[in-house]
């Protein structure tokens, strides 16, 4: 597929850390001398020099869109333009940042480097999740996508959860735990990976379906085939059972209530940098 002359370029700014906006006000300026445009959201465009566009526009006024933030912040953006063919430049402001590569530094270079057109994307798999209600008719189907997982997980009151689940419409485990991770691979170095899950090379086709404490020790984390769909079956007495999306979107599940899981047709372009995975993972892991 050919892709898009960049003629606007989108910056999606953490407001909470003075070195983004600081680095965004820097880049923009960039764009403008090399006669790009530059947009951002209407609360944070003025304090960048960038037209102000509402957050869901970004995607059809940009051909390019850079995160300035952290991974939180790029999944947001991920969910926002899924489908899309739009690349996405994360640059890390300095937690760990598996998804924004670029380091502060390496950002114009790497802007720059882009808008030549000299560079790779990655496509990454999305999760699209279903929440089938037990007491609601299915035409009020609740409808989820994830970049990095979707989880299963007790409520406050910390009560065990018994969950039924199938794959590829099959029997496959019955867990009691305090919750399920399932994860792309994308998010195999999120929070499947704090709780014993394998690191997945992120373009491969896979799904990780990881236990949080299983009452059962041999219930470990498993790789199966992204084209499997899974369906998670709650067995539990009350509402106390909570499903979450990358971290950021929620919803609570009721007794007999399932959430149908499989890979989405979205899939999510971003920009590869110049360090390659091992180097990243060694780097993130302090591996030796």
């Amino acid at each position: 597929m050919a892709r898009r002359a960049i003629r606007t370029v989108g910056l999606v700014v953490k407001r909470d850390r003075p070195e983004a906006v600081s680095l965004a006000r820097s880049l923009t300026r960039f764009l403008h001398n090399e006669g790009k445009g530059a947009i951002a959201e209407l609360d944070i465009a003025a304090k960048i020099g960038a037209d102000g566009v509402e957050r869901h526009h970004l995607a059809d006024k940009a051909e390019l869109i850079v995160v300035l933030g952290g991974d939180g912040t790029m999944l947001g953006v991920a969910r926002l333009i899924a489908g899309k063919p739009i690349p996405i430049l994360g640059v890390n402001l300095g937690g760990l940042g598996f998804l924004t590569e670029v380091t502060i530094k390496e950002a114009k270079a790497a802007l720059e480097r882009v808008l030549k057109g000299d560079f790779e994307v990655d496509p990454r798999i999305m999760l699209e999740a279903s929440v089938v209600r037990a007491s609601q008719p299915l035409d009020r189907i609740e409808m989820f996508q994830a970049l990095n997982d979707v989880v299963v997980s007790k409520g406050p009151l910390g009560r065990m959860l018994q969950l039924e689940v199938f794959a590829d419409h099959q029997p496959f485990c019955s867990y009691r735990a305090d919750g399920l991770i399932i994860s792309t691979p994308t998010g195999s170095t999120a929070y499947a990976l704090s709780a014993g899950g394998p690191i997945i090379y992120p373009t491969l086709g896979a799904i990780v379906l990881a236990p949080i404490c299983p009452h059962t020790l041999t219930n470990r984390p498993v790789v199966l085939p992204d084209t499997f769909e899974i369906e998670v079956r709650v067995r539990a007495p009350d509402h106390d059972t909570t499903f979450i999306v990358d971290g950021q979107e929620s919803a609570q599940l009721g007794e007999a209530d399932s959430i149908l899981i499989r890979r989405g047709a979205a899939q999510v372009s971003l920009v590869r940098s110049e360090h390659r995975y091992f180097e990243i993972w060694r780097e993130k892991l302090h591996w030796g």
